[in-house]
């Protein structure tokens, strides 16, 4: 490959100034969690998405990989460079328009660098919801979201990105432009490209924009925080929460003690409730298109129901919108506190939520058994079945040795389990490169087979993200 050919056509297509080959590029070649660092043949900054697709056609030209990349939070390994110094990082952060806001479609249309608070604050002003939340939303972007299907917390009620999106637009791997952006809710003319696409992380185009689905805007939005004796009782709770508040149910999150303990020691300002007396505590959310009157109403039939069976010990609902935020805010800050307590090794899994029980209470005696001083942090969205099953090394020892000597067999243990309970072994972050070479002893051979037919069909050259989702061994 003739790298300076390829740079002066990737020059004339985005301007001097958006090829980015010098100086720091950390940002763009390290990933969130800094457990990789690669290097870049350059950093590329379409404006448009015409510059996107002639970008592709210039590498497709010179046999240069790419690797499409939003706001580089992700969890998975899946959007920064190898360290081959042959890779164009191809960023859409300077695509951050809002096309189109359509009131009586509830749909909007976004450009694929659009950061999720913008579009969610944009939606607000024009009276909508826009449901999507997770921790990263200052930061990641709508075509990261939906290139690793991203969920968040809101998944119980409104579904994950995929279920959100009603149209893409996609820059194929020869670099020719599919609009798909449609707001249909009905469109039965072949297969479903666009959910093709949705959850490939970048492996088979560029999502470049997209047309997502509004809702009204609730009337009132409720948050309880619920002590609970046992994952069990957990469970349980979210069976009385669906029987009680209906559709009303937007977020449901689990936490454990020790995910508690850590916020607690490095975020004491946020006053964590009841965490040294109980095992769990649950967050519940309760979005009414009523009243705040005919919410708290629901929300106390809840919690006395729960009371009286047992599957709460004791519960606050927050009097408001501030301390509802802050409630919030200590779920979310989870993954902050575990960063500071040291290294840690992160799960992302999905098991059915009949199941979660008997997954945690073997899978924790399995870890504590065969791995010593581990700490669980355990935690995430129960409501749709998917739990971050985090692993703390231990306290006082190298971080670093322990990673080493421990982890892939750490990750075997909880991945066996996972099967065994009839799950997935990536819920929300995706594949990406962390866990490529463990899909194949969890994904069915035909599943596979397929999956790589697809690839070799839309990107024959294998110049899309290579290395990420499916292994390029056979």
């Amino acid at each position: 490959m003739d790298h300076s050919s390829l740079l002066e056509d990737l020059r004339n297509i985005v301007g001097a100034a958006h090829v980015l080959t010098e100086g720091d590029l950390s940002a763009y070649t390290r990933d969130w969690r800094k457990r990789a660092e690669g290097t870049a043949l350059a950093v590329v900054r379409p404006a448009d998405t015409e510059q996107v697709a002639a970008v592709v056609r210039a590498c497709s030209k010179h046999g240069a990989s790419i690797v499409p990349q939003g706001g580089n939070t992700g969890l998975a390994v899946g959007a920064v460079p190898d360290t081959s110094g042959s890779q164009v990082v191809l960023s859409l952060r300077r695509m951050d328009k809002v096309r189109a806001l359509d009131p009586a479609n509830l749909t909007i249309t976004v450009e694929a660098g659009c950061i999720l608070q913008n579009l969610q604050e944009t939606a607000e002003a024009a009276g909508f919801l826009f449901p999507l939340s997770l921790a990263a939303e200052g930061s990641c972007t709508i075509g990261g979201n939906l290139g690793t299907n991203a969920g968040g917390t809101q998944v119980v009620r409104y579904g994950n990105a995929r279920e959100l999106c009603l149209g893409i637009e996609v820059v194929t791997a020869q670099g020719e432009i599919w609009n798909g952006l449609t707001g249909l809710r009905k469109d039965n003319t072949g297969y479903d490209l666009r959910d093709l696409f949705i959850g490939s992380e970048g492996t088979l185009g560029v999502i470049t924009a997209a047309t997502m689905k509004l809702y009204p805007l609730p009337a009132a939005r409720l948050t309880a925080w619920a002590a609970v004796p046992s994952m069990q009782a957990a469970v349980d709770l979210l069976g009385l929460a669906h029987k009680h508040l209906g559709a009303g149910l937007t977020g449901f999150e689990v936490m454990n003690q020790f995910s508690l303990s850590l916020v607690d020691k490095h975020l004491p300002q946020l006053r964590v409730p009841f965490w040294r007396d109980y095992p769990w505590c649950v967050l519940v959310e309760n979005s009414d298109h009523e009243s705040e009157e005919h919410a708290r109403t629901q929300f106390e039939g809840l919690l006395e129901a729960a009371l009286e069976a047992g599957c709460v010990s004791d519960a606050i609902v927050a009097e408001s919108l501030a301390q509802a935020s802050t409630l919030w805010h200590i779920r979310e800050s989870i993954p902050m506190a575990q960063a500071e307590e040291g290294l840690n090794i992160k799960q992302d899994i999905s098991v059915p939520i009949s199941r979660i029980p008997a997954f945690v209470a073997e899978t924790d005696a399995a870890l504590t058994r065969e791995i010593p001083g581990v700490r669980l942090v355990d935690f995430g969205h129960l409501g749709d079945g998917n739990l971050h099953y985090n692993v703390q090394t231990p306290e006082g020892g190298d971080a670093r040795e322990f990673l080493l000597k421990y982890e892939d067999r750490i990750n075997a243990l909880v991945f066996d389990s996972v099967a065994k309970h009839e799950g997935s072994i990536s819920a929300e972050h995706g594949i990406g490169s962390l866990k490529v070479d463990k899909l194949p002893s969890y994904k069915s051979a035909v599943a596979l087979d397929m999956m790589r037919a697809i690839k070799t069909a839309l990107d024959p050259q294998g110049i899309m993200n290579p290395g990420r989702v499916l292994s390029t061994q056979v």
